[in-house]
């Protein structure tokens, strides 16, 4: 009796180690790298990456636009873009000094404006951030200005760059916070997703030779440079404290992170199937981190929560990984045969904006529905 009860056990911990069903590959007639994505709704999303390369969809996908290329931004790789409905968007390139950029497009990316060119030579942009929300002063009244948007940079000078940029995105250097970094700390930019920020809450994440950790702040008005909390990288268990290691996104379950569970995803890109140290979860806005006890398969580059069906999503090279008890354990998930999904539907992921993803040489793929369904 004792054995069929094993057994028993055994077949139902195997079956419920993948799931089935996923990624619906789509045409973007490009073969440029995307790293950027975001979802605006009702059908609108717009995707970036490399050589300069735009791209936006009216209609969930079934065609991608090529959009025009920014002025001076036809080598240029734009590893984030924010867009606010189908006519605007803000695009951010990655590069050493002047090569990180901002451009905005009013027009529906027929045209584009440069914005704001990083002013620091040695200085080069990570993450472009949303708040959704306007900024409010000491006294809880929200400033003027139009909505709040912060760019993070990697460490210059020993110090990380936190520009937070207000209302017509005018001289956001005005409101530049620096952060102290560790030796070999950095900020990747692999997928847009190392920082969050709502309002006037910021977390971002970080790895490198001195380990990963996650810096977390409230702030209490604009010109506020006090409040930074800093969390020792023994405290995130992701990564191996190598150059090509670390945190490489972060998601909460939702937009106020002191109420919320918090998943930090990555591991080492130069080691994409080493599935050690990949993913961890903290409770309590990211004050306190605990390993998942069955990591993804590999290095991941971008996490996202999706708040229907309350399960976590996990992409990178090599596979996609869910989790729906908060990042404690991730199952992988494979192709499906009879959705006709090609053997690697699953892989070569950079980046999340469900139900999008995006990678190299021009893949899309939108998520169906039916892969965050419970396995039965």
């Amino acid at each position: 009796m004792l054995r069929r009860v094993v057994v028993l056990l055994a077949l139902l911990t195997a079956s419920a180690a993948t799931s089935a069903a996923q990624w619906q590959l789509q045409d973007a007639h490009t073969t440029a790298d995307l790293r950027g994505i975001d979802n605006v709704g009702n059908g609108v999303a717009w995707a970036s990456g490399s050589d300069g390369t735009i791209l936006r969809t009216e209609d969930a996908g079934f065609v991608w636009q090529l959009c025009a290329k920014p002025p001076g931004g036809e080598h240029l790789d734009f590893r984030a873009i924010q867009a606010f409905d189908n006519n605007t968007a803000i695009i951010m390139s990655s590069g050493k000094g002047d090569l990180s950029r901002l451009y905005k497009t009013t027009d529906g990316c027929q045209s584009w404006k440069l914005v704001f060119t990083n002013p620091d030579k040695d200085g080069f942009w990570d993450a472009l951030s949303d708040s959704t929300q306007t900024m409010m002063d000491r006294n809880g009244k929200v400033m003027p200005g139009g909505g709040v948007y912060d760019l993070l940079g990697d460490p210059v000078n020993g110090k990380f760059p936190l520009s937070t940029i207000v209302g017509s995105y005018s001289k956001p250097n005005n409101f530049t916070e620096k952060i102290p970094a560790k030796v070999g700390e950095v900020v990747f930019a692999a997928s847009n997703s190392s920082l969050l920020t709502y309002g006037n809450d910021f977390l971002f994440a970080t790895g490198g030779r001195a380990g990963a950790r996650v810096v977390r702040k409230r702030v209490l008005a604009i010109t506020d440079t006090t409040g930074w909390i800093s969390y020792p990288w023994s405290n995130v268990p992701v990564g191996d404290a190598t150059a090509s290691s670390g945190i490489f996104s972060l998601a909460a379950s939702q937009k106020r992170f002191s109420r919320a569970t918090v998943v930090a995803v990555g591991g080492d890109y130069e080691s994409p199937n080493d599935s050690r140290r990949i993913a961890a979860s903290s409770n309590d806005g990211g004050k306190r981190w605990r390993a998942s006890e069955i990591q993804p398969h590999g290095y991941r580059s971008a996490v996202a929560y999706d708040s229907k069906t309350k399960t976590w999503i996990t992409v990178g090279p090599n596979g996609t990984d869910i989790s729906t008890d908060d990042g404690r354990n991730w199952r992988a998930l494979k192709p499906d045969a009879k959705f006709n999904d090609t053997p690697d539907a699953d892989q070569h992921w950079n980046a999340l904006s469900l139900p999008y993803a995006v990678g190299p040489h021009g893949r899309i793929g939108t998520l169906r529905p039916s892969a965050l369904r419970p396995t039965q």
